[in-house]
């Protein structure tokens, strides 16, 4: 009986020490560590002083002087956007109950804004609205039209009312025709103008007519404007290059 309490009295003992033994070891490996991180600053510390006339001087130079309020450009343009800026804040800062109709009124007021700046600067309006409107023309390509057509009176009037690039139009379908009739070309509605290039067998007309072929797609569905000297340039080249075929 009495073993056993002795062997009891040593369990109760042993779970009571414990933990007070271990927390004095973590405390005192903390102290150790303390003690390695902090250390006292033991260096003689010298009290520095600034130089009253020094900072007097860059006091009174311009260059330091942060209060100073840069010039305002009073322009009209300018005074223009910064009524609008304060016009769109405005309009923003009102509290409409659909934010849908704030957007719309929003975009309406900068369309607004934005048509007015245009018409004053005379920005023209066709560079945004696509390609203008197609030129209207008495004739269709066709097998039967292009050899109906008086090829002489139909450039000679399109020149008298400054339309070269119908002009132009016209005398690449004259070549056309002239390729065709000298068994050139096999001339059919449904062909390519890159069709007709492949199929001329002269080198030296094959490249010629390749280049009348891009500059008449560069003028005629490229709509490029061209203007009365320029015309002159193009017409000397399809004159020649029909009168080699005589």
């Amino acid at each position: 009986m009495l073993k056993y309490l002795v062997t009891l009295l040593f369990l109760i003992l042993t779970v009571q020490f414990a933990p007070v033994q271990a927390k004095q070891a973590v405390r005192a490996q903390s102290v150790r560590v303390k003690e390695k991180l902090l250390r006292i600053d033991s260096s003689n510390v010298k009290l520095r002083s600034f130089d009253a006339q020094k900072l007097k001087a860059y006091s009174q130079q311009t260059d330091f002087n942060y209060d100073q309020i840069a010039p305002v450009d009073d322009s009209l343009w300018n005074q223009f956007w910064a009524w609008f800026w304060r016009q769109l804040t405005g309009i923003t800062r009102v509290n409409y109950s659909a934010n849908f109709f704030r957007y719309v009124v929003i975009s309406a007021f900068i369309a607004l804004v934005v048509f007015v700046v245009f018409k004053l600067t005379g920005v023209d309006f066709k560079l945004f609205m696509g390609k203008s409107k197609s030129i209207v023309i008495p004739y269709a390509e066709s097998s039967d039209n292009i050899h109906e057509i008086d090829f002489s009176t139909e450039i000679d009037q399109a020149i008298q009312s400054a339309n070269y690039r119908l002009a132009v139009r016209l005398m690449y379908l004259l070549s056309l025709k002239k390729l065709n009739s000298k068994d050139l070309i096999n001339w059919q509605p449904e062909k390519t103008n890159q069709t007709y290039i492949r199929e001329i067998a002269d080198p030296q007309k094959r490249e010629q007519f390749s280049l009348l072929t891009t500059q008449f797609e560069y003028i005629w569905y490229g709509e490029f404007f061209i203007d009365q000297e320029n015309f002159k340039q193009v017409k000397n080249s399809y004159d020649q290059f029909n009168t080699g075929m005589l």
